[in-house]
């Protein structure tokens, strides 16, 4: 549809892009080049000299002041009738564009095309060659060719767009890059199903877009299906701040975010060989999708491989322009990022957050790319997590930006979670989705609990992680997030292999950010045997795994006695059941059988053992009491204790004789006679 209105329009209106002026002081045949020079193929000599750049042009004054009025405010101004050259070095378009526009001076057949037609222009309003002059001058010409064939066709409206990047700022004042902008972005946003003209495809080389070699073959194109990304490739060669104008023109003509966002992907795959490829391989020369063509030789081409570069060595060791130009195409695309959720993936954010920190992006922008990571958390990988610290003298990882991303998911999970809900009931879609939302939150924390478990697990190998660190990310999930700490009980058990030299307080301390009772049966075995972990911890596991397993023993029992009580017809059938369970849960519920009574038996040893050292140590402590005791007693009063239990015999004896026999007055005087008598003799 656009090719044939194109073509009828050129051939109608301007001689299929010739332009020509029957209105020429000077005869020639054409202009004839000698090395840097240009000379007018006529008899008459020439009378001035103009120099653009390194290029001379030897014209004459008539053709040139006939049409152009900065040449005769030059030569008006010098009040030099005899003055025979003119210096134009800043003229937009160089050489290229004054020899065209002196051709035309001259009327010789000037051809208008895609690539010159922005210098043309720009060297005309340069040369101030206005209708005021005469009419039908270069400025309305190619101004209408610009406006009638230009913008009308897909593939010269890329390639004007291209060229206009050396033509600040004289195609932005002349709104050339905003029209071109604007066609670009409508079609674009066309139905896919109605295109007609030729394009690049994800899959060609954008160096060179060979349009005219394919436009024979354009009618079959029309046969197959013309995919969603089409324009990708072709609006991708265009220079970063001229895509983000095409980009924000086709946010305002409504495409899907989805779509805007996977072209903004595929322009930063080309321009950022930086970006780590998803198997996690660094994207060098081979794998690298830059151009190496004229059009984006100062861009694409000299990044090619640049992340080897990169990452081998420091941020200093960056060259300054290369760095300087990828931070600007960062902090744009980060700008230009649709605001909705899963625009893009949360991998590509990650590994645009690493080069955006890696190249000292502008803080606030590093900020707002974290917050968006935060929006889609639960989607990430480890690898795309383990982003190098680039601050000397601190960890290998930076674990502070991992916990301020998890801060950023927490607040963005609390803020989705407390917002009423505002859709209409009669909104069946939107009320659906609120509802997936919300069941989507817990799965959503557990996906991130073991992201963060994995990722403590890596980064605990590094000896230059403090504890308070660690714990912090560790803490930093509600305790609702985890239904197991097996992956928290790894990252500890690493943390503790990597730190050997911990305080007994320090081990505690780090294991309190464990929940006991939420470890499976294996940690719990492996944490029995873990000298590493301290003892108080190791007895908080056996316990409560002898709790779960007296937990599940009496459940077992109290469904037993139920279902004998209650349910009597279904005992029977109790066989008929468990032939009907496949044999692999038997075998897992046998094996699991088999692991409880294995602990069992080994916490009953361990209460054993107990139980013995507890009796061993009283019985030692008993014989120390009592050989202190003897060594501090002296012969002397051993020998006072022996004489009072003597007596106490003695009397112990009397007391008993005299309880037998009757006493009497002369027994008991007989009595006392012997004790004088032993008392003298004593």
């Amino acid at each position: 549809m656009w090719e044939s209105e194109t073509e009828s329009v050129a051939e109608r209106e301007y001689g299929n892009g010739v332009l020509s002026s029957s209105k020429h002081g000077v005869k020639t045949d054409g202009f004839e080049q000698r090395g840097r020079d240009w000379y007018v193929a006529t008899d008459i000599p020439s009378d001035l000299l103009v120099q653009v750049g390194d290029v001379s042009f030897h014209l004459h004054k008539y053709p040139l002041l006939s049409r152009s009025g900065k040449m005769n405010r030059i030569i008006y101004e010098a009040r030099d009738p005899e003055m025979s050259k003119v210096v134009l070095d800043d003229i937009p378009g160089g050489p290229e564009a004054f020899e065209l526009a002196a051709k035309f001076c001259y009327g010789v057949a000037v051809d208008l095309t895609a690539a010159n037609i922005s210098g043309l222009r720009c060297g005309a309003e340069y040369l101030e060659m206005t209708e005021d002059l005469e009419e039908g001058n270069l400025i309305f010409k190619t101004e209408a060719f610009l406006s009638y064939v230009v913008l009308s066709s897909w593939r010269d409206s890329i390639v004007v767009l291209k060229s206009c990047e050396k033509l600040s700022p004289w195609a932005e004042n002349l709104q050339i890059v905003r029209r071109c902008s604007e066609s670009i972005a409508w079609k674009a946003c066309a139905n896919p199903k109605g295109i007609r003209w030729a394009y690049t495809g994800k899959h060609q080389s954008v160096s060179s877009p060979k349009w005219n070699e394919r436009k024979d073959s354009s009618p079959s194109r029309s046969q197959q299906q013309v995919p969603p990304d089409w324009w990708f490739e072709d609006a991708s060669i265009l220079r970063i701040d001229h895509y983000v104008r095409v980009i924000t023109a086709i946010k305002v003509k409504g495409m899907r975010f989805e779509l805007i966002g996977a072209a903004i992907m595929h322009y930063a795959t080309k321009w950022l060989p930086g970006l780590i490829s998803e198997d996690g391989f660094i994207v060098g020369e081979e794998g690298s999708h830059s151009s190496n063509s004229n059009s984006s030789n100062s861009g694409a081409a000299s990044w090619k491989g640049g992340l080897h570069m990169i990452l081998a060595g420091t941020k200093e060791e960056i060259p300054t322009v290369q760095a300087k130009d990828q931070r600007m195409i960062i902090e744009s695309l980060i700008s230009i990022i649709p605001p909705q959720k899963d625009s893009v993936s949360c991998s590509f954010l990650l590994r645009l957050l690493r080069m955006a920190n890696m190249l000292k992006v502008a803080p606030a922008l590093v900020t707002e790319l974290e917050k968006r990571v935060g929006m889609q958390f639960e989607q990430a990988t480890l690898a795309d997590l383990l982003i190098p610290n680039f601050n000397k003298g601190e960890t290998m990882f930076d674990v502070d930006l991992v916990q301020r991303l998890l801060e950023h998911f927490l607040v963005q999970e609390q803020t989705e979670g407390s917002s009423p809900s505002r859709q209409p009931f009669s909104d069946k879609h939107m009320y659906d989705a609120s509802q997936r939302a919300a069941l989507a939150g817990p799965n959503a924390k557990m996906r991130v609990s073991r992201l963060v478990d994995s990722y403590l697990t890596e980064v605990s190998r590094d000896r230059n992680l403090s504890l308070t660190k660690f714990q912090v990310l560790a803490e930093a999930l509600p305790e609702s997030a985890r239904t197991c700490d097996d992956g928290l009980y790894r990252a500890i058990d690493s943390y503790l292999k990597a730190h050997p030299t911990l305080s007994e307080h320090e081990r505690k301390r780090l294991c309190r950010v464990m929940d006991c009772q939420k470890l499976s049966i294996d940690a719990c075995m492996h944490a029995a045997q873990n000298e590493r972990l301290p003892l108080r911890v190791v007895v908080q596991v056996l316990f409560s795994e002898q709790v779960k397993i007296s937990n599940a023993l009496a459940n077992t029992t109290l469904k037993e006695t139920a279902g004998e009580t209650q349910f009597q017809p279904m005992v029977s059938n109790r066989k008929s059941l468990l032939e009907g369970t496949p044999q692999s849960f038997q075998e897992g519920w046998a094996t699991a059988k088999k692991d409880i009574n294995t602990l069992k038996f080994e916490l009953e040893t361990v209460k054993a053992k107990y139980v013995e050292l507890q009796n061993d140590m009283e019985t030692l402590q008993r014989q120390f009491d009592k050989m202190s005791k003897q060594k501090q007693a002296s012969a002397w009063t051993s020998g006072w204790k022996k004489l009072g239990k003597l007596t106490k015999m003695t009397h112990l004896e009397n007391h008993e004789i005299g309880s037998q026999l009757p006493t009497t007055a002369a027994e008991q005087q007989t009595k006392k006679t012997p004790r004088r008598w032993r008392n003298s003799i004593s």
